[in-house]
């Protein structure tokens, strides 16, 4: 029986609360009393924190139970009416002005709460100040991207890459700049592959290959499916029968359809190609499941099913899930070679490029030929370049000789 998680009330704010990660993905298995997120508690109004009731990693807190105080600047702690007085000390003398009186410090404020240079106002989540804090990073040197200019974590976690990124470049009041919001799609891309760029050691390897038979072929396959007037057989597209020799390059060779799990190899038995599909601002992988097992029809069909609800928002999330192996077609965009990011946790993506006449030498003569350039990249963890250049000839010959598609 599936039973709902709720968002806890965080707080005695009335406001919504920020989850603030997940520690866990979809499809983990949990066990009862396992945290499975982080919550941000939002300030619900301005003013200074004079007291701390619950502190950090405390078990069992109650709903809508104080877990601090807020008063304005020279006001009594003990003064404070929704305050539960019971359980709150009177901060008196010293600690008092320390607390309530902040501008009395002797010392310069910690970067946190103000900027070094400018002692402008710094707005971060608990969440992203922890985090810059255990990292050594100075908050006043971190651009923030939430609301009001608030930094997240994703602002500390970019900060702490080993090139900085750059700050939001400067713009005269002549060059307008819109600002457009992050989708929780592109973030989501964002953080993917960033994390993908950082910690999957990427190699590449790249061919050039004769295509003119498989465009007969699929000239021949076409022209038969016309001529049964059958409304129920798609015909197949180029990007169709590259998975299909993807997935059969992957059988030939299953060393290659491998993925990185930590403390083992995962070597899957059976084919499944992830396609990518640029939609709007998203880019979706949808999976071909057992394409090396499926006819060059099914596949075509199912293909298309999958790249139909990607664009109309249909996806589901349990079709983009399996595989460890993309495949990338930018032959629509007429780019001639590409080198694209794996796609995690698959350990490889193989990029084709657009379909171009180029000269090529077949039998010491010199001819015209229809040639795309393909280039594998693949997480070196699990991948070694051998194997990579042999999966890539193989991928070739499969190509140059397309009758091995239909088989």
């Amino acid at each position: 029986m599936a039973v709902n998680i709720r968002m806890p009330s965080p707080s005695p704010s009335p406001g919504p609360a920020t989850l603030a990660r997940w520690f866990r993905t979809e499809g983990d298995r949990v066990m009862t009393g396992d945290v499975l997120a982080e919550i941000e508690v939002e300030a619900p109004a301005d003013g200074i924190l004079a007291r701390v009731l619950v502190r950090d990693g405390t078990p069992d807190v109650e709903t809508d139970r104080i877990i601090g105080i807020l008063v304005s600047p020279g006001e009594d702690i003990s003064d404070t009416g929704g305050a539960d007085t019971a359980a709150v000390n009177a901060v008196t003398g010293e600690k008092a002005a320390k607390i309530l009186f902040p501008e009395k410090r002797d010392t310069p404020p910690e970067p946190s709460v103000l900027g070094a240079e400018s002692h402008r106002r710094i707005f971060v989540s608990p969440v992203a100040r922890r985090l810059a804090r255990s990292r050594g990073l100075d908050l006043s040197q971190i651009v923030g991207s939430g609301p009001g200019g608030r930094i997240l974590r994703r602002d500390v976690e970019s900060a702490a890459l080993p090139a900085a990124l750059p700050k939001v470049p400067e713009h005269s009041d002549e060059n307008e700049v819109r600002r457009i919001p992050l989708s929780a799609m592109r973030l989501s891309i964002g953080q993917r592959l960033t994390v993908a760029k950082r910690t999957v050691p990427h190699f590449y390897v790249s061919v050039q290959i004769d295509v003119d038979g498989l465009l007969n072929l699929r000239k021949d396959i076409n022209e038969a499916i016309s001529e049964e007037e059958s409304t129920d057989v798609c015909h197949p597209s180029v990007s169709d029968m590259l998975i299909r020799a993807a997935a059969l390059t992957l059988k030939a060779i299953p060393e290659m359809n491998v993925c990185w799990g930590e403390e083992s190899i995962l070597l899957y038995r059976q084919s499944d190609i992830a396609v990518a599909v640029s939609v709007s601002d998203e880019l979706l992988t949808p999976v071909i499941r057992d394409a090396g097992g499926k006819s060059l029809t099914a596949i075509s069909h199912e293909s298309r099913v999958l790249i139909a609800s990607a664009r109309d928002g249909k996806l589901r999330s349990e079709e983009t899930k399996g595989g460890c192996f993309t495949l990338f077609n930018a032959d629509m965009f007429g780019v001639e070679s590409m080198a694209a990011i794996i796609n995690p946790p698959h350990a490889a993506i193989l990029a084709v490029g657009a379909i171009t006449r180029r000269p090529v030498v077949r039998q010491n003569q010199v001819a015209i030929a229809s040639v795309m350039t393909c280039t594998l990249s693949a997480d070196h963890r699990v991948i070694d370049g051998a194997l990579a250049a042999q999966w890539l000839d193989t991928f070739r010959k499969i190509i140059e000789q397309p009758i091995r598609i239909m088989i």
